[in-house]
């Protein structure tokens, strides 16, 4: 299909050239065989334009060439002349062609024909018509010339004048009109019918015009060319020009220049007009065709300058209804939230603020537009002392300070009770400074973490109180035993300080048919003792785990206050309280610690301690028996912000597809392996790290082990803290 359109087009030309290469060679100069128009330039341009898509331009070429050398040689061109037509204009195609696609690659690179519109197109259409114009001179005046023996200055302007006037006038024309019946749908029947609705669809008012146009055209180019009166009347023509490009469509312009240029030659090489009174035929032509080169870019001009300002004016009003839609969107989303927010600029001043700002304020606001004092507010700090003006969220960040979760009590007529309100502000250092301030109600939020701290109390003081009386009786019950008779002394060996006892203090396999209570032997005695044992051990491990949920509680709902600390401090502080334990409490053999460049972070100093203890004692914990601990604690830059901290090791490490899971809630991924925990760490650390903007991960470490990795906040222009150094305590 693409073939046999490729074939039509090349007909269609062939048979468009050869009647236009025809009528320019019935306008030859008397024995000088050089046309004074040439419309076929024109022609072959929007011919090869056409085939731009084609893989190969031989049958164009070759058509082309056949059509120029047949038409000029059986007009009375000779041989030698013919050849150097067809050389003439195949080098003007190749230029035009080589030099628009550079020129004007949004016009030549559509699958369709590209939209000629812009007034820059019409200058680069008209430079690389002169330069290709300029080119084929070289062959045709040249040939002429050296055939003949006759030249003159003339003759050369003549040939670059009409062809440069063909070439933009016919190629304006023809990229025009391809636009517009391009963009009909396909088919004729429905090509049609679109065109007919195209027509329908203008007003009364546009046809009255654009048929006042025509007669205007008509009678004006009647009078200045069709009647004999000597004056020169063609420049005032111009007039019926601008009234075109200043009222019309672009296609309709060029139309219009077409036809009236063509009356102008027409007239002038009939003898008729302002121009037929120049003696010399090449004058007279030069003349007729600066004419219509003049009357096509003054109208082209005219036309697409009003395109581009209409499309300016059409984008300028799409954006201004597109940013009054984003405006009304915008306006619509802040009166609906429920956070407060305002822009203030660097002077105070409000420059917008949503209904929910003078709501979570307690609906006081100031007699201007000017932000007030915190007195005038109602402004506190969660201790209840007055909040100073110059710790006022907005003052900081119009200094330049950016706040986030400053904690602000607003008590006041409004709100006597007492609102919490979580505030941040940050910068606007363009358009003149300024800050934006949002209002975040957590009166709930921190009412719940006040019941969290009291309900963690009541767990610490009625749960672990009871719990140490259960232990304390249960040591007085086994020491009683051991002080009776026959008591079985010992009953409690191998237990460590978790409340694990040794291997074979199991029960299983203990046959208990035959023992009688008030027997009180032996086997009852050791039955007594290995209940105590068990009993120990529940006690130890209902003891941990309350500890970590209240570790948990506290890491997850306390409030933190961040400040500059060491790593370096806060990791041998833990690494040497790891160390100091009995091997007989931990269960390993010595752990050996390498500690290397610490940096300085931004944390709770309590927090950050025990996200570290916890790292390095699953590292020292979660290492195969008989194995001697080996922990390594570095630190590195992460960006311009953070601070990457790696603990890693050498032990039993993380099971595979378990390396997220292990940060749960009561996930413990050697649950079978015999290794004591409640599942609470890990989430312990990740819940520490996170509420300090960072976060967790793991990875396997090569050769063996688990490295942890977690990022904290910097402290900017600070350096590591001391030296690395290894540790065996």
């Amino acid at each position: 299909m693409a073939k046999m359109a490729a074939l039509r087009r090349t007909l269609m030309f062939t048979v468009l050239y050869l009647i236009a290469v025809v009528a320019g060679r019935m306008t030859v100069i008397e024995g000088a065989s050089l046309s004074l128009v040439w419309p076929a330039a024109g022609v072959a341009v929007l011919w090869f334009m056409a085939q731009r898509h084609e893989r190969s331009w031989w049958p164009d070429v070759v058509a082309l060439t056949v059509v120029t050398f047949a038409v000029n040689v059986l007009t009375g061109a000779s041989t030698v002349l013919g050849v150097c037509f067809v050389m003439a204009n195949l080098v003007q195609v190749w230029v035009f062609v080589h030099l628009f696609k550079r020129l004007c690659p949004e016009l030549w690179d559509p699958g369709g024909w590209g939209r000629f519109a812009r007034v820059r197109h019409l200058w680069r259409l008209l430079f690389v018509a002169a330069v290709s114009t300029l080119c084929g001179t070289a062959f045709g005046p040249t040939a002429v010339w050296v055939v003949t023996g006759q030249w003159s200055w003339m003759t050369t302007a003549v040939w670059m004048t009409r062809n440069t006037v063909s070439i933009v006038l016919i190629g304006a024309v023809g990229i025009r009109l391809g636009r517009f019946f391009g963009s009909l749908p396909r088919g004729g029947a429905r090509r049609w019918e679109a065109f007919r609705i195209w027509v329908h669809g203008l007003s009364r008012w546009r046809v009255a015009e654009c048929s006042a146009l025509v007669l205007a055209s008509v009678t004006a180019y009647v009078v200045a060319f069709g009647l004999r009166h000597g004056l020169p009347l063609a420049f005032p023509l111009l007039a019926v020009t601008v009234w075109a490009g200043l009222r019309f469509s672009t296609t309709f312009v060029v139309l219009h220049d077409l036809l009236a240029g063509a009356a102008a030659i027409l007239f002038t090489l009939n003898g008729y007009g302002p121009f037929a009174t120049v003696d010399s035929p090449s004058a007279r032509a030069l003349v007729a065709q600066i004419f219509v080169g003049l009357v096509a870019i003054i109208g082209l001009a005219l036309a697409l300058s009003r395109d581009e300002r209409e499309a300016l004016l059409g984008r300028l009003t799409a954006a201004e209804e597109s940013a009054s839609a984003q405006a009304r969107l915008l306006t619509t989303i802040m009166d609906s939230m429920h956070d407060g927010v305002a822009v203030i600029d660097a002077d105070g001043r409000f420059v917008m603020r949503n209904p929910a700002t003078r709501r979570l304020l307690g609906g006081v606001t100031s007699s201007t537009d000017t932000m007030a004092g915190s007195e005038h507010y109602g402004l506190f700090r969660p201790d209840g002392r007055p909040l100073p003006d110059e710790e006022m969220p907005h003052r900081r960040a119009l200094a330049g300070q950016e706040i986030r979760g400053m904690d602000v009590v607003v008590r006041n007529s409004g709100v006597p009770e007492g609102r919490v309100l979580d505030v941040g502000a940050i910068p606007l250092p363009a358009a003149g400074g300024g800050a934006i301030v949002v209002l975040h109600d957590v009166t709930a939020e921190r009412r719940h973490r006040d019941e969290l701290a009291a309900f963690a109390g009541i767990v610490s003081h009625d749960l672990l109180n009871p719990l140490t009386t259960v232990e304390g009786w249960v040591d007085v019950l086994g020491e009683a035993i051991e002080a009776r008779p026959g008591g079985a002394p010992g009953a409690l060996p191998g237990q460590d300080a978790a409340g694990q006892d040794m291997a074979g203090q199991d029960m299983a396999g203990q046959d208990m048919a035959g023992q009688d209570m008030a027997g009180q032997d032996m086997a009852g005695q050791d039955m007594a003792g290995q209940s105590i044992v068990r009993i120990k051990r529940a006690t130890a491990r209902m003891r941990n785990l309350i500890q970590d949920l209240l570790a948990y509680t506290t890491a997850r709902d306390a409030a933190i206050a961040p400040v500059r600390v060491s790593l370096r401090d806060v990791v041998q502080d833990v690494v040497t309280a790891r160390g100091d334990l009995p091997a007989h409490l931990t269960g390993t053999r010595t752990p050996r610690f390498h500690v290397g460049d610490l940096h300085e972070v931004h944390a709770d100093p309590a927090l950050l301690r025990q996200l570290l203890d916890n790292l390095i004692g699953n590292a020292v914990k979660y290492t195969a028996p008989g194995v001697a601990p080996e922990v390594t604690v570095t630190s590195a830059p992460e960006g311009p912000d953070m601070v990457r901290v790696e603990v890693a090791d050498r032990g039993i490490g993380v099971p595979a597809g378990q390396h997220e899971a292990i940060f749960e809630n009561f996930h413990r991924a050697h649950a079978k392996s015999g290794y004591a925990g409640s599942g609470l760490g890990l989430a312990i650390c990740k819940r520490i790290v996170e509420r300090h903007g960072g976060s967790i991960g793991v990875e396997d470490n090569p050769g063996g082990g688990s490295r942890f990795h977690f990022t904290l906040p910097a402290v900017t222009g600070r350096t590591p803290a001391g030296r690395g150094e290894s540790s065996d305590p």
